[in-house]
């Protein structure tokens, strides 16, 4: 019982840190990468689909992305979401591919941006620690119908903690990896 608690929290607190690397991977470094806008929907025949899903989305340099549509008339399609997102990007067509160039950040922006990945992380770690919390409220609940002795509930206890600390330091080592990438210059 106490190893499929472990487990389990052992899982969910690996989707915390898997879903903070994926945020990470959409925060705009100085570097031009396809994941930036990966994310982006936009509107296909009257659904809103993934931007991968309409077009391939590949590099042309360290400052450039291309976005080659599918279907000719899902350029201005594409171009129009590009413009609308968060992104602060502006986006220019040639014929059937689009070029999107991505200005150098400035020093305030990288700030804003290092300020984004702290408060990230953080989310990721709250979410850790929740997971151990329900992971010990599970084993005092087995203590008190009996089924588990103390010793076994401090075992599992010191097994949880050492898996949080697991996480928490993986959820910092990304942290820090991409404040450094951010405000590399």
């Amino acid at each position: 019982m106490i190893d499929d608690i472990r487990k389990d929290a052992a899982q969910r607190m690996r989707k915390s840190v898997e879903a903070l690397g994926q945020a990470m991977r959409k925060l705009r470094t100085g570097r031009a990468q396809p994941s930036l806008l990966e994310h982006l929907m936009v509107d296909y025949y009257g659904s809103d689909v993934p931007l991968t899903q309409a077009a391939n989305i590949a590099v042309e340099d360290s400052r450039t992305l291309t976005v080659t549509p599918w279907e000719q008339k899902m350029v201005a399609v594409i171009e129009k979401a590009i413009m609308n997102s968060d992104l602060g990007l502006t986006p220019a067509s040639a014929g059937t591919v689009i070029r999107v160039p991505l200005p150098a950040l400035t020093e305030e922006r990288r700030k804003d941006l290092a300020k984004l990945v702290k408060q990230e992380a953080e989310n990721a770690r709250i979410a850790v620690r929740n997971i151990r919390r329900d992971g010990l409220h599970d084993l005092k609940e087995l203590l008190k119908e009996k089924e588990i002795t103390e010793d076994e509930e401090r075992r599992g206890q010191q097994l949880m903690q050492e898996i949080t600390d697991q996480h928490v330091a993986d959820i910092d080592r990304i942290s820090e990896e991409k404040q450094k990438e951010i405000m590399a210059f």
